[in-house]
């Protein structure tokens, strides 16, 4: 029997809200009541405006891969340090991106390693997506003779897993977008960026010179993480950031990185060593969806978008062995180690200390 405690689930915490919780594949979030945001902004002395809505974002260690989330045996429904690791990370990237002078982040405060604090932002409905090496769905589609990506033409001749020579954007739907002809109303699509600056208000951008921002700042977050892994030997591969508005102090709109960056869930991040030797050693989710492919019975069902009835029953029906799931675990506790320079601690019981704290220190729990 595992020793470990994960936080698998994270929506039913008896944090003070108002109206319901989110709850997301890995992250939930509880909108605080106008009070309590307000109490918080003064006790804490956030740099926010007065009157600006706070959440308690909890991060699982649930894992989610072919949108679908999966179980691990003896009760282990989740990868024990995923939270943390993914959490560490994105803040260590968040802190120097500030410290470079590039925007700010939607986080105010962080109480815990599994939970962030964070300011409400308007979303730019865009999953940002910067590409270094030709791999993945790209490849797949490239060798099948698709030569454009996202209005980007490629050259012929391109191999498996080979740098380009520029950082690609290939940005793609987030969330459902309606009424405009040229774009499929399914999540996630591949779009262009004339797709985006035709159609501004649809995305929810304020102005095309927005548009260059967010590809300026997605390029430049990009490189800094990139440089940062080269120095551990590290390659960035691909990655999707988020970006959305808020109103600064000052009472103008800026717009902000939000969500996650550079984390191993949201990002490739390959072994330099090993990709010099001709391997691809995966340090992030791609490992797992790769040990997936390996362990179910049929792997066609993770692959085959027309089979996704068959493959939501698979993810309900399967275990996977415990051994995987700490394999798992090994890969996103290490990386996250190594990137923010000294060693995750995965917490005996996070579930109850996060309550705790939240009591003590920030006075949100409901009592009785």
């Amino acid at each position: 029997m595992t020793s470990y405690k994960v936080l698998d689930v994270n929506d039913d915490l008896p944090i003070r809200t108002k109206g319901a919780v989110h709850s997301g594949k890995v992250r939930s979030v509880y909108w605080l009541t106008d009070e309590d945001s307000a109490r918080l902004i003064s006790e804490k002395g956030y740099q926010v405006p007065k009157g600006t809505e706070l959440a308690i974002m909890v991060i699982s260690d649930r894992i989610s891969a072919f949108d679908c989330i999966w179980q691990g045996e003896n009760g282990l429904n989740g990868v024990p340090g995923k939270g943390i690791a993914l959490n560490s990370v994105a803040s260590h990237w968040f802190k120097l991106f500030d410290k470079a002078g590039l925007a700010g982040n939607h986080i105010v405060d962080i109480p815990h390693p599994y939970v962030w604090i964070v300011r409400k932002a308007s979303t730019v409905k865009v999953e940002a997506i910067a590409r270094q090496y030709i791999t993945g769905s790209m490849w797949r589609d490239y060798a099948k003779g698709t030569r454009n990506f996202c209005g980007i033409d490629l050259p012929e001749g391109l191999t498996a897993n080979q740098k380009l020579d520029n950082v690609l954007i290939t940005p793609s739907t987030k969330g459902i977008i309606t009424g405009v002809a040229e774009i499929p109303e399914v999540d996630d699509v591949n779009i262009t960026r004339e797709n985006i600056t035709n159609n501004l208000s649809v995305f929810n951008f304020k102005s095309e010179d927005d548009v260059a921002k967010y590809e300026q700042l997605l390029v430049e977050g990009f490189k800094l993480i990139s440089e940062e892994l080269a120095k551990l030997d590290q390659i960035f591969v691909d990655t999707k950031f988020e970006f959305g508005y808020v109103e600064d102090v000052d009472g103008s709109d800026k717009l902000i990185y939000i969500d996650e960056v550079g984390t191993p869930d949201s990002s490739r991040i390959w072994d330099g060593q090993a990709y010099r030797d001709g391997k691809i050693i995966e340090n992030s989710k791609e490992g797992f969806r790769q040990l997936l492919i390996n362990n179910v019975p049929d792997s066609d069902v993770l692959l085959n978008k027309d089979r996704m009835d068959e493959r939501e029953q698979l993810a309900k029906d399967y275990t996977l062995p415990e051994s995987v799931m700490l394999e798992v675990s090994d890969t996103y506790v290490g990386i996250a180690s190594k990137i923010i320079g000294q060693e995750i601690t995965i917490p005996s019981d996070p579930r109850s200390e996060v309550i705790a704290i939240l009591d003590t220190e920030y006075g949100l729990i409901k009592q009785g």
